[in-house]
């Protein structure tokens, strides 16, 4: 048994020949007796015999002790076995870390990138809340770039190569500071509003600020003048912007595996007379998948859906059809899956410097992963037509759009639920008592207009009232849209809290800011008059839009009847 077992060990000596036949460099792993480069070979009394079997002992000492030779050869085999594991193991490992980091890097080779904003803006990035969380705010750009003859091929005519790009779809997508809810509001392309001076970040040339369509931005300055529109239209900070074409929509809707839509009638979004183009959409009644193609074709549909805000209506759809399969199917944990999208996305999108890397794109993909989809609204800005051009134009509601404006600035959910976030937990400085309070009240009413006179004095006495005998009113100037109570360190959390909650304010309006030296009540324009906090106004979408929940798998889209058949 025992020779048996020699024999054997012996064998193994042919792994290295194995080498070579794989088309392996030998001189890296051994020659043929085993021995690999840099180590120590066994003395000649050590080695094998003709048969493996050596000279079978060899004295171990004084007494003439003897050596089983099967044993020792045995233990050598184990020894040489186990630096060929350790040798093939580490070759594997690095083998393997290597190929993953030359994937992450052609990821990264693979992202376009481009300057934020491409204009000065002064709007400020909002305050984080109590839990140090701040909202996000990703504008989506749809470009109609016919300059690439993939992009020819989806849609245009040769005349339109060489020309700007204009940005014909348009989507802020708003995810809460908790990020348990979301929403995404479009602004029609031949919304009429006011450009601010850009700079193109490639070429150098300067725009200068005019009032024009918002599609046509992209060409003032490339996706960093549309942001900047964006924010000079609605004051709310924009955190990054995302771009695709008409090749890229194909590109991500293949790699997703398509997404279900439904029509209320047969569609063909074909010419007519005196009304030439069309998507080329050909569906019947009823719901159907749609990918690659067909889904621009979707996408791209207005003359079926009767206009731009039909159009925007069946992109909201597309978008939730998206989200629900993306969720369903796990994808944002299936290594497998976000692999596919990854290598597709990074190819097909352009996107902001300050998030064009492989892992700043997945963090910001993992944003939308815990939001439920009864909390996506989709909505289309409220508008009314442009008395200048009332049939092909329109211009932001002025109430109504500034009314949505102010809800993704202060966070508010469009969709008029409650918000879903767990009870904040109390704060870990007991507060003081309200006499040993020390709190400085502002006047922040004046946001639209003239501030509330002596408001300040009036909202000290309430607090004086309740025990707050170390309230003062300060005249420093300052507006604010929303009533807030700033705290300037951990040490004077309970004390804010503590007046807050005197006056009936939310714990949501209770933040520590940097901005104060001490406890501060800045009034806002919420609470012009009376001894008592208001309630919030009613949530919910505003008025004279359309708004698609991420969860309605019902919703469909009527068609227009010359695009019937």
């Amino acid at each position: 048994m025992g020779q048996s077992r020699v024999r054997e060990e012996g064998t193994r000596r042919r792994g290295p020949r194995a080498a070579s036949d794989l088309g392996w460099d030998e001189s890296l792993y051994g020659d043929a007796s085993g021995h690999v480069p840099g180590s120590r070979r066994a003395p000649d009394d050590e080695q094998d015999g003709p048969e493996g079997g050596g000279s079978g002992a060899r004295r171990a000492g004084p007494g003439g002790g003897r050596r089983s030779g099967p044993r020792r050869r045995a233990k050598r085999g184990r020894r040489r076995i186990g630096r060929w594991i350790a040798l093939c193991l580490s070759v594997l490992i690095l083998g393997t870390a290597g190929a993953g980091y030359l994937y992450y890097e052609h990821l990264n080779n693979n992202i376009r990138k481009g300057e934020r904003s491409s204009a000065d803006s002064d709007v400020k990035k909002s305050a984080p809340n109590a839990a140090g969380q701040t909202p996000l705010n990703v504008l989506l750009i749809g470009s109609d770039s016919r300059n690439s003859k993939a992009n020819l091929k989806l849609g245009g005519s040769k005349q339109s190569v060489g020309a700007k790009p204009l940005a014909d779809v348009q989507m802020l997508l708003h995810v809460s500071a908790d990020r348990k809810n979301a929403s995404v509001v479009s602004v029609p392309r031949d919304t009429k509003v006011d450009i601010p001076p850009c700079t193109d970040p490639e070429s150098g040339e300067k725009f200068g600020a005019t009032r024009d369509l918002i599609n046509t931005t992209l060409g003032r300055g490339g996706p960093g003048c549309t942001l900047a529109t964006w924010q000079e239209l609605t004051g709310v900070y924009i955190d990054h912007w995302m771009m695709v074409d008409f090749a890229g929509v194909v590109s991500m809707a293949d790699a997703i595996g398509g997404a279900e839509v439904c029509v209320r009638d047969n569609v063909y979004d074909g010419p007519k007379p005196g009304v030439p183009g069309g998507s080329g959409l050909r569906l019947e009644k009823g719901t159907w998948p749609v990918q690659g193609e067909q889904a621009l074709q979707w996408l791209r549909t207005r003359h079926a859906f009767e206009s731009d805000f039909g159009r925007s209506k069946a992109q909201h759809m597309y978008m939730n059809s998206v989200i629900r399969k993306l969720k369903e199917q796990n994808a944002f944990t299936d290594t497998g899956q976000l692999m596919d999208l990854a290598e597709t996305a990074t190819e097909s999108l352009q996107v902001s410097e300050e998030v064009g890397t492989v892992k700043k794109l997945f963090e910001l993909g993992m944003t939308l992963k815990d939001v439920p989809t009864d909390r996506i609204a989709m909505l289309t800005m409220p508008r009314i037509p442009d008395p200048a051009n009332p049939n092909a134009h329109v211009l932001p509601a002025p109430d109504e759009a500034d009314r949505l404006w102010e809800m993704l600035r202060e966070d508010v959910p469009v969709d008029g639920k409650e918000p879903t976030s767990e009870p904040k937990p109390e704060p870990k400085d007991a507060a003081a008592e309200p006499s040993d309070i020390g709190i400085m009240v502002r006047n922040g009413t004046g946001v639209n207009g003239p501030p509330a006179p002596r408001r300040a004095a009036a909202v000290t006495g309430l607090l004086a009232g309740k025990g707050f005998t170390g309230a003062r009113a300060d005249a420093t100037p300052e507006t604010a849209r929303r009533t807030q109570v700033l705290f300037p360190s951990a040490d004077l959390e309970g004390d804010a809290h503590a007046a807050a909650k005197a006056l009936g304010i939310p714990t949501s309006a209770v933040r520590k800011s940097t901005e104060v030296s001490g406890v501060t009540l800045i009034v806002g324009a919420d609470w012009r008059t009376g001894d008592t906090f208001p309630k919030p106004e009613s949530a919910g979408p505003p008025k004279n839009t359309e708004t698609v929940m991420g969860d309605n798998d019902k919703a469909c889209m009527d068609i227009y009847a010359p695009y019937r058949f």
